[in-house]
């Protein structure tokens, strides 16, 4: 995928690259609405289009969607460039493109997160930046939430909601001959071999009660039914399947001790 030539029809071994004096001109052009001066200076940037994607390798998108969107942001900075400004073009686009690629990573990510949520992380972000840049020290959670005025707690939820997930198939570390995984340093209490012994010692017990214990736990436990839920699908009452709950685990316990 790195060493792609192609993407969405464009031969990038082939791409032009265009002077200072050359973009100049072109924009005196574009300014004027010559749509060929568009064309011919999009193409003669697209070189930084594919320097900002290379950014994003490695994150499963496809490569040809963060090509066409990197190009939509080239065409955003191209309508907004100022040329009064003392600042070179791809100063000036290059955070628009990383910004346009990353909103379409936000909005077309497998976990939705609603946009007040999303500000709301995006706002705290920006206080944490500014107050970062004015005190040379990081602000604490508590910090963030004073300012914005709300509880510390929906800070965290909704700086956790933005993080993208990962694979747990993800490599975080290798040394050449075996590599580790993120699911390899992932616990999981419900594989150890205590767990399956009593799994296994409790399904034993189960088998040694009579049919109507048996249902009933299985309901309870197993399926999350209600007392109530119990009693109506096998027709008897509440204080009855109370009774028959406590008999069935009062046995399961003695066989397990």
């Amino acid at each position: 995928m790195a060493n792609k030539v192609e993407i969405c029809g464009v031969d990038t071994s082939k791409i032009p690259v265009l002077s200072a004096e050359e973009k100049k001109e072109l924009f005196i052009r574009i300014k004027k609405g010559d749509k060929e001066a568009r064309d011919i200076f999009v193409n003669g940037n697209l070189k930084l289009v594919l320097s900002v994607i290379k950014r994003f390798y490695g994150r499963g998108e496809n490569l040809d969607d963060l090509f066409q969107v990197g190009c939509i942001g080239l065409i955003k900075a191209m309508d907004n460039f100022d040329l009064s400004q003392n600042v070179q073009f791809s100063t000036y686009a290059v955070p628009m493109i990383v910004g346009e690629i990353r909103r379409y990573l936000r909005d077309n990510n497998q976990i939705r997160v609603s946009r007040s949520t999303r500000d709301l992380a995006y706002k705290a972000l920006g206080v944490k930046e500014r107050i970062t840049k004015e005190t040379q020290k990081e602000p604490t959670i508590e910090q963030i939430a004073k300012e914005l005025g709300v509880d510390k707690e929906e800070i965290v939820f909704c700086l956790d909601a933005i993080q993208e997930p990962i694979s747990l198939q993800e490599p975080v570390y290798g040394d050449g001959t075996e590599n580790l995984y993120v699911m390899d340093q992932v616990s999981d209490h419900k594989s150890t071999d205590e767990y399956w012994a009593e799994t296994i010692t409790i399904i034993e017990a189960m088998k040694k009660l009579n049919d109507k214990e048996k249902m009933i736990v299985e309901k309870r436990f197993f399926e999350g039914r209600t007392q109530i839920e119990v009693a109506d699908e096998i027709g008897i009452s509440q204080a009855q399947v109370s009774r028959l709950e406590k008999s069935a685990i009062e046995h399961i316990k003695r066989i397990y001790r």
